[in-house]
């Protein structure tokens, strides 16, 4: 083997333009190959990177479930064969008693992701990524800190000192790798923290095994003074989410103990699961008035989920679909490109073996086996191969990012490269076996005739066999491409309902810096006073969420005078009574460009201390009054509430957040009238919106610096990540498109090239053929060869030891 392997080496080098063709060939589909495997191991093959993740389970729910005022979630949830509803949280109460229940884990967790927060460091502001976690968290995944210590038990007590672990990677970005970090304090959220610790880089949270680890990992005691109270009940209570039973909004998982199955803890929690339920709505039924106990939302309230303990080795968060689906479209591509690739180098093989023909016959009639000959050219094959997945890494490395959101992140680990040295093998395999079994299997004196030096040319169809299907692919690739571009160019000239040019969108969330309402208020009027007055901006406005962002608020409407099956009602999956809803301030429509169909606009009248007034779009208003006029109806989110909102115009249908699809029922509330939070600021520049953006940024640092702008972008921006993924298979399927389009050049150059009347069977690189040439002029070239020992010593190893008195033929034939 390793003879063949020199051999290989030397016949390939004389070849170098073939041979970096070819490597080129194979290293580009290879290379697709494994970026699309990198992509499918880091979403479903790759594990938490912590202790055991095996053992890891997590505890969801699973049914139809009216035990919950509130509910929050924190990504996609897979839904079971059954398509029951499900959910993946549940309050702080009942992750209490459960732990107190626990006789099958080794220990029960629990966290949520906070998004994002405002860390002052210095006296710098800047946001952050955060985490809140129970004081076992570390010890129950087995992270170990690199600095300092991990979270404990007794950090997570309301009367402890308030701590704080960082990740690595924000360690070496906002310090620096400061070897003295651990003591350090901060403020997140106005809340003095002392940093005990630094997380490795390889902790990448329990969300998913593809993400950034959070910034900031905090004991869950802290959401009382990090967070502004949890949600208002119907009664008027205002409680701290950790003390409300129908607030279901912790994530919670465990290790399993040796010899305990997931379905023996469910045995072990699932009643107690229920009975927690039960008791919480119970208890919040006990402490409101009667009028809202016998309320339509609170009559009735039996239906408790059913507890389901499922594997968390691939983290808290299941894969999105659309994702997965993405990944297996440029799959498709990335499979045929390889076919193509295979079908190329294999012809490629093929003109290359016509040239060397008659060279194999001599070696055939001088004794060497017809497997020892395929042999040598499976080497040869599977050694371009090999070197072509080498390379083939490089272009994997580049071309993730052509993959949809963090399928790109996937790192290339063992599997990766297992995987492109299987295939590369297997290619070398598949497109080196015909050429090798083709030419071998030619009759030696045949070969050997002046008359028989283009028999496996032109004469056979396999090669226009594998031309043909280099086409069909490529045609397949454009067309694809094609469509898809058609695709982006449609998507990007949708009529969304408002104009989307010269704006520029930043989020602020005064909240974060624990601001009372008052302030919030102040905050905003003087942003907009100090905005409109900005040279080059010519209207500012407010919304929550900003159109075409990503975000869905999303509500009942319930018309006055009307009756509603209360089973209706009560389903939370219906869609019959739904309504999508902005808040914003009154200049929103002349900011934003949406014409008024009819009625008035918002205006500074509609205050906290004003009557409840709405506008809705021309969708709703065909939905919900159908041959009726709108104006002045009154509308609630219950029947109890259903005369408490007014109905004051009809403005024109504007795209919510998907461009497909028509534009939704939506109403639209004016911003005072509902406590101040989190809003997005929306200004309409005279020019260019992204030369104004430094203007707007020194604007908001002189009103409040402690404030820090997040997702600062355009309009136009922000609408082009609603089609990303569309994007994405549009520049495969046009690069992949291209590259096949190449490679079947490449395949008709050569079969043009092969069919050519032949002067001469020299092939371009000339390996093989001069040797054939002299042994087919007679003895003159055999005395030569005897003279040549050196040389016969070298190429013995290709055809078999010579021995006896054919050991110089044998010579020569090499």
């Amino acid at each position: 083997m390793l003879q063949d392997l020199r051999y290989a080496v030397r016949v390939l080098l004389q070849g170098k333009t073939w041979s970096a063709m070819v490597v080129l060939s194979l290293a580009l589909g290879i290379g697709a190959n494994t970026a699309l495997f990198s992509a499918t191991n880091g979403l479903l093959l790759r594990q938490l990177p912590v202790e055991d993740p095996d053992t890891l389970v997590r505890l969801r729910h699973v049914g139809r479930n009216s035990m919950a005022n509130n509910t929050s979630e924190y990504g996609n949830i897979a839904r079971l064969p059954a398509a029951e509803p499900s959910g993946a949280t549940m309050s702080y109460p009942a992750f209490a008693t459960l732990r107190q229940a626990n006789a099958t884990l080794t220990g029960l967790a629990a966290g949520v992701p906070m998004g994002s927060v405002n860390v002052v460091v210095n006296g710098h502001a800047e946001i952050a990524t955060a985490y809140l976690a129970t004081g076992n968290f570390h010890e129950l995944l087995g992270v170990r800190a690199i600095r300092g210590r991990t979270l404990v038990p007794d950090d997570d007590q309301a009367n402890a000192p308030p701590v704080a672990t960082i990740s690595e990677q924000f360690w070496a970005r906002r310090f620096g790798n400061d070897p003295e970090i651990v003591g350090t304090v901060i403020r997140a959220n106005d809340t003095p923290l002392t940093i005990v610790g630094v997380t490795p880089a390889a902790f990448t949270g329990v969300q998913r095994v593809i993400a950034d680890a959070p910034d900031v990992v905090m004991p869950l005691a802290l959401d009382r003074v990090l967070t502004l109270p949890g949600a208002m009940y119907p009664g008027g209570a205002d409680q701290a989410r950790l003390d409300q039973p129908t607030f279901w909004w912790l994530q919670v998982f465990g290790r399993l103990k040796p010899g305990v199955t997931a379905s023996q803890v469910e045995g072990n929690l699932g009643g107690v699961f229920q009975q927690t339920a039960r008791e919480g709505m119970s208890s919040f039924l006990g402490s409101v008035p009667e009028a809202v106990r016998n309320s339509t939302s609170n009559r009735n309230r039996a239906d408790v989920s059913r507890l389901s303990v499922t594997s968390m080795a691939h983290g808290l968060v299941d894969t999105d679909p659309a994702m997965l689906r993405g990944v297996a479209i440029i799959s498709a591509i990335v499979a045929l490109i390889l076919l193509l690739v295979c079908a190329n180098v294999a012809n490629l093989l093929l003109s290359r073996a016509a040239a060397r023909q008659r060279e194999i016959a001599v070696r055939l009639s001088i004794g060497a086996t017809r497997m020892r000959l395929v042999r040598q050219m499976l080497t040869e094959s599977v050694l371009l191969a090999l070197v072509g997945g080498a390379l083939g890494l490089l272009v994997a490395y580049w071309g993730r990012q052509l993959l949809p959101a963090a399928a790109g992140q996937a790192p290339l680990d063992w599997r990766v490269l297992m995987f492109t040295s299987g295939v590369a093998l297997a290619t070398g395999i598949v497109f080196g076996i015909a050429p090798a079994l083709r030419v071998t299997g030619t009759r030696a004196s045949e070969a050997l005739k002046e008359t028989s030096r283009s028999i496996i040319g032109s004469r056979t169809l396999l090669p226009k066999s594998l031309l043909v299907i280099q086409v069909a692919i490529s045609l397949v690739l454009l067309i694809g491409a094609g469509l898809f571009l058609r695709t982006v160019y449609n998507l990007r000239h949708v009529d969304v309902g408002f104009d989307p040019d010269n704006l520029v969108v930043f989020r602020v969330n005064p909240r974060l810096n624990r601001y009372d309402p008052a302030r919030i208020t102040s905050l905003y009027d003087q942003l907009l006073e100090r905005l409109r007055a900005t040279p080059g901006v010519r209207a500012v406005t407010l919304s929550n969420p900003p159109l075409l962002s990503g975000g869905v608020n999303s509500t009942n409407f319930i018309v006055q005078g009307r009756t509603y099956e209360p089973g209706v009602l009560a389903d939370p999956r219906s869609e019959a009574n739904v309504i999508n809803r902005v808040t914003i301030a009154p200049s929103f429509f002349e900011t934003m460009g949406m014409p008024l169909v009819r009625g008035r606009q918002l205006d500074e009248r509609d205050n906290m201390t004003g009557p409840r007034v709405a506008l809705i779009n021309e969708a709703a208003a065909r939905k919900y009054f159908p041959g009726e006029d709108p104006m002045g109806r009154r509308f609630g989110n219950a029947p109890e509430t259903s005369g408490q909102i007014e109905i004051v115009g009809v403005v024109r249908d504007a795209k919510y957040n998907d461009l497909r699809e028509p534009a939704p029922p939506t109403m639209y509330v004016p911003h005072r009238q509902f406590p101040p939070g989190a809003m997005a600021v929306v200004v309409r520049t005279l020019d260019d919106p992204v030369a104004a953006m430094p203007a707007i940024r020194e604007v908001v640092r002189q009103v409040d610096d402690n404030v820090p702008l997040m997702d600062m972008t355009t309009q136009t921006a922000q609408i082009e990540r609603r089609f990303v993924q569309e994007r994405v298979f549009a520049q495969a399927y046009t690069l992949f498109g291209a590259l096949a389009l190449l490679v079947a050049a490449i395949g008709i150059a050569d079969v043009v090239q092969r069919d050519a009347p032949h002067h001469g069977d020299r092939h371009p690189d000339g390996a093989g053929s001069a040797a054939a040439d002299r042994l087919a002029d007679g003895p003159a070239r055999i005395a030569r060869a005897r003279r040549d020992r050196r040389d016969h010593r070298r190429r013995r190893g290709a055809c078999g030891r010579p021995s006896g008195r054919l050991a110089p033929l044998r010579a020569a034939g090499d």
